[in-house]
């Protein structure tokens, strides 16, 4: 049995009673005081979450050159091109197929320098498929041994940040960035990059630093008000917002004009890898979709695998399921056949050789107006 992986917050976790899982080779905190609460502290106020595990690589050329930029563009589904310094988007890497190797956030940091966050699951695939497909001019660095990083989110998160600085003794405190930014501070201990996306929908930010200065960031933020967030609670609040979990959601087989993420795809780019794959399937049309669907009666709660049915007939499957801490029902990601996929589709859930009626439904599940203020 291959020994699991130990973020550099371990100890914190233990102290603070987490539980730990296997999580893609790492050992990591499902959930402390329970996967309902700690959610729902970050809808309220905020929560931190050790997010170590996520790949960090960075791709360079010599400067002036615009190598990595051109490499880069070439790689993955949106336009780098259009990216300034400091400054980030959500994109995707795709096979000759179409079909999704991973989603992955790229930011920008100076005119031949890029960082790249991807995820914990495919690091090893991601890391030989770009370096294959580098021209020898572009140089892609492995930060992942060296780098541990945590994700706050909440509406507190920006007045964290500037207390997180002071407690952590920064040299010079910088203000937070807009969102999909990315920003370096200045580090004795080597460097020290702070981006704002997120995986819940709340505000916040990622900080990624040194493995072994990471405890001092995440106590700083603790004693500012943070509530300590683990897996169990990060799942269900990416899954209200109808985030794709790539190995569930996204596959090597699924493309994304299946997968409801056409937005991060831009086809009038001159090429991209998978890009003809897309066009040929547009053309045709999607035989599936992935779509949200909600339970509308009391039930057992949606897990990966259970089958839905139109009528009699298999239709789909879940592929990330659970029960809303805001909403109270549960909510599920299905991928299913192309004609039940409508808003409003009346569909049923096998749970346990059971029938359960369940409906197909706008994403995502959490609008604006019914998140927790």
């Amino acid at each position: 049995m291959q020994k699991l992986k130990l973020s550099p917050l371990n100890s914190r976790h233990l102290d603070y009673g987490g539980r730990m899982v296997e999580f893609a080779g790492w050992s990591l905190p499902v959930q402390y005081a329970g996967i309902s609460q700690e959610a729902m502290a970050v809808r309220r106020s905020g929560g931190v979450f050790d997010i170590s595990h996520m790949g960090q690589l960075f791709v360079r050329s010599e400067a002036g050159t615009g190598a990595a930029t051109a490499a880069l563009d070439r790689l993955l589904t949106s336009r780098v091109t259009i990216l300034e310094c400091g400054q980030g988007q959500y994109t995707l890497l795709l096979n000759e197929r179409g079909g999704i190797i991973d989603d992955l956030i790229v930011y920008r940091l100076r005119d031949d320098e890029y960082f790249l966050v991807v995820n914990a699951s495919r690091v090893a695939d991601d890391v030989k498929w770009i370096v294959e497909h580098l021209p020898g001019d572009v140089k892609l660095e492995d930060a992942c041994r060296d780098f541990g990083g945590i994700a706050v989110q909440g509406r507190h998160a920006p007045v964290w940040y500037e207390s997180m600085q002071r407690a952590a003794a920064a040299p010079a405190p910088v203000a937070l960035m807009e969102r999909f930014g990315i920003l370096e501070l200045p580090s004795d201990t080597g460097r020290l990059l702070v981006c704002r996306t997120g995986y819940t929908g709340e505000d916040g930010f990622e900080l990624f630093c040194a493995a072994g200065s990471l405890s001092v960031w995440w106590d700083a933020v603790l004693e500012a008000g943070a509530v300590p967030a683990g897996l169990g609670a990060r799942d269900i609040l990416r899954l209200e917002k109808c985030y794709p979990l790539n190995g569930s959601d996204l596959t090597p087989e699924r493309t994304p004009l299946e997968c409801g993420l056409r937005f991060a795809v831009d086809l009038e780019k001159p090429d991209f890898i998978g890009k003809s794959a897309l066009i040929r399937q547009q053309d045709v049309g999607l035989s599936h979709r992935l779509v949200a669907v909600k339970q509308t009666e009391k039930s057992p709660p949606p897990r990966a695998g259970y089958t839905v049915f139109a009528e009699e007939r298999p239709v789909g499957v879940v592929t990330s399921g659970g029960v809303s801490a805001i909403l109270g029902y549960g909510i599920a990601l299905v991928w299913i056949e192309a004609g039940q996929h409508q808003a409003g589709e009346r569909l049923t859930m096998e749970i346990r050789s059971r029938h359960y009626p369940c409906e197909v439904v706008r994403k995502p599940f959490l609008q604006e107006s019914t998140q927790v203020r």
